[in-house]
């Protein structure tokens, strides 16, 4: 018999279009080899131009299919995005809480790329005290990182993105991986603090519009790093050449008239 393959979580909102949230997390998972499964926190009627509504699910409804997953399937990494409201991230908090032998990812999503919010202040609350403090890692972008920790500006240079990393992980997570991509500059840099060692994770950046769902899928594929039992470094490392790529080939695919999706199965498709 074949060994099974790992099974990561994302517990996250639905994006209709198919190109972030729950579905850009699975199709990352799928794409390394990881068996996902999801807990969907919210139903998005969104496409690549916007978000048009949200429909917030219950937090005990949150809970519930919390519970069905984490009775049944050994899960070995768990990725966390879009919570959207206090009860439902204070229900995940209580859950993961003593939760044991499994990796948490904190993807701190608050703000659509469009603009649109997508977190409440008592969820921000929650997030900020509850759940970071429950993350192997966190990572949050440019300026998610400044409003975490209530600066009134983005870092602008590394020594402020490893400043900030330091900060942030002094809030009781166990590392901090801040993301360069809505930066300047040839490269896009990603700085990982650890506690103990930096690690800067640069690529050369990409220009494409089809750049939606970036952020879910850098933190799903580290996930699945680390549910296949990576190293956090490698497990970064890892995940940022497979979204560089994933973003490289990104135009391959027209999807939608605005801000289209990563290529995530560009290494599985033929499409010749």
């Amino acid at each position: 018999m074949r060994p099974m393959a790992p099974i990561a979580l994302t517990i996250a909102g639905s994006d209709s279009s198919g190109g972030a949230g729950i579905q850009a997390d699975l199709k990352a998972f799928s794409a390394l080899g990881v068996y996902g499964a999801s807990v969907i926190t919210a139903l998005t009627a969104q496409n690549t131009r916007g978000v048009r509504a949200i429909h917030w699910v219950p937090g005990a409804f949150v809970r519930a299919q919390l519970d069905a997953v984490l009775e049944d399937l050994d899960v070995k990494a768990i990725k966390i995005g879009m919570v959207g409201r206090g009860d439902s991230a204070l229900q995940i908090a209580e859950r993961l809480t003593g939760l044991e032998g499994v990796s948490v990812i904190l993807d701190p999503v608050m703000i659509a790329t469009s603009g649109d919010p997508l977190l409440d202040g008592d969820a921000e609350e929650v997030m900020r005290g509850r759940l970071l403090p429950l993350a192997d890692l966190i990572t949050p972008n440019l300026e998610e990182a400044a409003r975490f920790l209530g600066d009134e500006a983005a870092a602008g240079d590394e020594a402020a993105m490893l400043d900030q990393a330091k900060r942030l992980r002094a809030l009781g997570c166990g590392a901090v991986l801040i993301k360069g991509g809505h930066g300047g500059g040839a490269e896009a840099v990603d700085i990982l603090w650890d506690g103990e060692t930096q690690t800067r994770l640069a690529a050369p950046r990409i220009e494409s519009l089809n750049t939606h769902g970036t952020g879910c899928t850098l933190a799903s594929a580290i996930a699945g790093g680390l549910a296949k039992g990576l190293p956090l470094k490698d497990a970064c490392r890892d995940a940022k050449t497979y979204l560089g790529r994933a973003l490289a080939q990104a135009d391959r695919l027209d999807v939608g008239a605005g801000s289209g999706p990563v290529h995530h199965f560009h290494d599985v498709w033929d499409e010749s």
